[in-house]
């Protein structure tokens, strides 16, 4: 049997590890293995692309692609063996773990094994370096129901009554309210009436107080238009 051995390393940090894997397991197969070595939890979408020597991304193999990279034909990697996808003895794969979050890695083939047939379980962590970081997946909590709803005797939602909305015959029994739109036009217009009576008053006052002053001429006033009592070579009011 044919035993390829991978280095996994992070590209921003100094952690790898060395996983053998044989040759017609699959990129899932290798997926796995390689969140195991991390103590990382392996169900989050990540993609495996075959690079060159610059680790330029080429054809992409996806677990859990989106629907956008299922319409495009995208390969998965439970339908692909590693060995349909070695071309080269130091064969190259940029991985990215979860699109999330995601982790970088650089997955290089560093050694071909032949083997006999034995017992033994692949793949398996052949060599480790390095603390990886912690791992980051995005929780979801579930809806919580409304704490004004109750429940029935038979275990139905109940609403409480305050929250039911009244129907037309409820908003027809409702009493009226003390300040209607009626009693407001009400009081509006005894105001007015209000007003209305005290600016006549008003006006009236003033127009008494001008007669008076216009009644209470006195006799010198009177006297300025030759109107006043008899005197010398003058007449009185008599001879008129």
């Amino acid at each position: 049997m044919t035993i390829y051995r991978f280095r996994v390393s992070f590209e921003d940090y100094d952690v790898n590890r060395e996983i053998d894997i044989r040759s017609i397991q699959t990129f899932e197969d290798l997926h796995r293995a390689i969140h195991s070595s991390l103590n990382y939890s392996p169900e989050v979408s990540s993609s495996f692309y075959i690079s060159n020597d610059q680790w330029i991304k080429g054809q992409e193999i996806a677990l859990l692609p989106n629907e956008k990279k299922i319409q495009k034909g995208v390969a998965l990697m439970e339908n692909s063996r590693l060995n349909n996808f070695i071309e080269d003895p130091h064969q190259k794969f940029y991985y990215i773990s979860n699109f999330d979050r995601p982790f970088d890695f650089h997955v290089e083939l560093i050694r071909i094994l032949t083997l006999e047939e034995n017992s033994e379980t692949y793949p398996k962590i052949i060599k480790s370096n390095g603390e990886a970081p912690k791992q980051f997946i995005q929780q979801v909590k579930p809806l919580e129901k409304p704490a004004s709803v109750s429940k029935g005797k038979k275990g139905i939602d109940r609403i409480p009554e305050e929250l039911i909305p009244l129907d037309e015959e409820d908003l027809e029994d409702e009493p009226e309210n003390e300040f209607s739109l009626e009693s407001i036009e009400e009081i509006e217009e005894e105001d007015h009436k209000d007003m209305t009576h005290k600016i006549a008053d008003e006006e009236g006052g003033e127009l008494g107080e001008e007669l008076e002053e216009d009644s209470g001429l006195d006799e010198d006033e009177f006297g300025e238009f030759g109107i006043g009592d008899h005197e010398e070579g003058g007449h009185s009011k008599d001879d008129y």
